[in-house]
C-alpha cells in the first residue's frame, strides 16, 4: 500500500508565478506518476479539490457531508479506486467544539480539521482507518491541544490507523511525541532515517529545504514500512507546491 501526504499550497493569487493555476497540472502529474493508493492533501480550497477530483480519474475523493465553501482549506482524502473501498468516515474540527463548523480554540490562527475514513484494501479482508489533518502553523498551544484531540480519537478506534498530514511541527516536538507513541509510529523513523536537512519538507517554491520535516505519515505498529521517500520532482525549476510530497510504502 502506498500512502502520500501532499500539502498543495492554497490557491493564492499573491503567489504570482507560483499560483495554483501554474502548478496544478504538475501536481496531478506527480500524483499519477507515483500512484498512491491513499492520498491525503492539505490546504486545498474547494476549487482545488474539485480540480483534483476531475483530473484524477483513477481516484475517489472522500468529502463526508462537506458543503461547498470557496474560502476554507480542508484536508482531504483521495482513494485509488482499484485499491481501496470506502466503508464509512467523517470529519471534525480540532477545537473545543469539534462539531461546530469552522470553530477554533486556544491560539489557533485558523480553524483546523481532521478527515478520516474506514476503508478496506483490495487484498485484505480487515478494515483500516486512514486520516488526514493539518495542525495550526502559528499557535504552539493550539498544536499540542489539537494533537491531544487526535490522540484521544485514535485511542477510541479499534482498526489500525494510518495518520498523515502537515503537522507544522518538527519531530521530537510535544505534538510529535504525543502522536508518535505506542499506537502510531513515525514511518520516516521506522525506515531508519534521521532528521537532517535532507528530511525537511518545506521550501519557498525553490526546492531549498527549510525549517524541519513538517509532513508526517504515522502508522500503527502492525504496518511494515518497506520504503519512504520525499518527492523533490520539479519541471524547469517550478515545483508543484511549497511543500515536498512525502510517500510511505507500507504492508498490512
Amino acid at each position: 500500500m502506498r500512502v502520500m501526504t501532499f500539502n498543495l499550497r492554497f490557491e493564492n493569487e499573491d503567489d504570482g508565478g507560483n499560483a495554483w493555476v501554474y502548478r496544478r497540472e504538475m501536481a496531478v502529474a506527480i500524483i499519477n506518476r507515483y500512484q498512491p493508493d491513499i492520498l491525503g492533501t492539505q490546504e486545498g480550497k474547494w476549487a482545488q479539490i474539485n480540480y483534483l477530483s476531475e483530473q484524477l480519474t483513477d481516484y475517489t475523493p472522500f468529502l463526508p457531508g462537506r458543503e461547498p465553501d470557496p474560502v476554507i482549506q480542508c484536508p482531504t482524502l483521495f482513494f485509488r479506486k482499484q485499491a481501496v473501498t470506502i466503508i464509512c468516515g467523517g470529519e471534525f474540527w480540532l477545537s473545543e467544539t469539534p462539531d461546530v463548523h469552522l470553530s477554533k480554540s486556544w491560539d489557533s490562527a485558523f480553524p483546523r480539521m481532521m478527515s478520516w475514513a474506514e476503508v478496506r484494501l483490495a487484498d485484505s479482508a480487515s478494515p483500516i482507518i486512514t486520516a488526514v489533518t493539518h495542525l495550526d502553523h502559528m499557535g504552539p498551544v493550539a498544536r499540542l491541544e489539537q494533537a491531544k484531540i487526535i490522540a484521544r480519537w485514535s485511542a477510541r478506534q479499534t482498526a489500525p490507523i494510518v495518520l498523515m498530514g502537515d503537522f507544522n511541527d518538527a519531530p521530537g516536538s510535544p505534538a510529535h511525541a504525543l502522536l508518535a507513541g505506542p499506537r502510531l509510529r513515525d514511518t520516516w523513523w521506522t525506515a531508519g532515517n534521521d532528521d537532517g536537512p535532507q528530511s525537511f519538507t518545506r521550501h519557498r517554491f525553490d526546492g531549498i529545504p527549510l525549517i524541519a520535516r513538517l509532513d508526517w505519515i504515522l502508522a500503527a505498529p502492525c504496518f511494515q514500512v518497506r520504503d519512504v521517500r520525499i518527492v523533490h520532482d520539479h519541471l524547469h525549476g517550478r515545483y508543484p507546491s511549497d511543500h515536498f510530497p512525502y510517500i510511505a510504502d507500507i504492508d498490512y
